[in-house]
């Protein structure tokens, strides 16, 4: 008897431990979508270009990163993700006015220093409360 309530109760440890694992879900999502987003027209400022994965023009800064992050909680994956790529794209512009740049090209997506070069997507990681974009790209004239 006392094996079998020991065996309960290493199953019962083995189960809340793969509960307690932290969530990290790869997500590919639409560029656009994001860029549509009703708050984007307060957040993205539209004198910056904004190029995905390519773009011409005079770069003078390379390898500028962003990695942006937001809470989850009450929201979906999607639209945390939006948000934390607004805020990462955002950040880019900044950059871009402060250095006299006129807009942002070869923009790819740098989660953990990953290159994903992509025109259409975008990589987002949505954890258990928080969901990241990390974007890297050049400033150009």
């Amino acid at each position: 008897m006392k094996k079998i309530a020991q065996l309960f109760m290493l199953t019962g440890l083995l189960a809340s431990v793969s509960v307690a694992q932290a969530r990290d879900d790869k997500l590919l999502l639409s560029i656009q979508d994001a860029l549509n987003m009703p708050e984007a027209k307060k957040i993205i400022d539209p004198k910056v270009k904004l190029y995905f994965a390519q773009g011409s023009g005079k770069v003078i800064k390379a390898g500028l990163v962003t990695n942006r992050k937001t809470s989850g909680v009450g929201k979906t994956d999607e639209a945390a993700c939006h948000w934390a790529f607004l805020a990462a794209v955002k950040q880019l512009q900044q950059q871009a006015v402060a250095e006299n740049a006129s807009k942002v090209v070869n923009i790819v997506s740098f989660y953990k220093k990953n290159v994903m070069a992509d025109s259409k997507k975008y990589e987002c990681h949505a954890g258990g409360v928080v969901v990241g974009v990390a974007l890297k790209g050049d400033l150009a004239r």
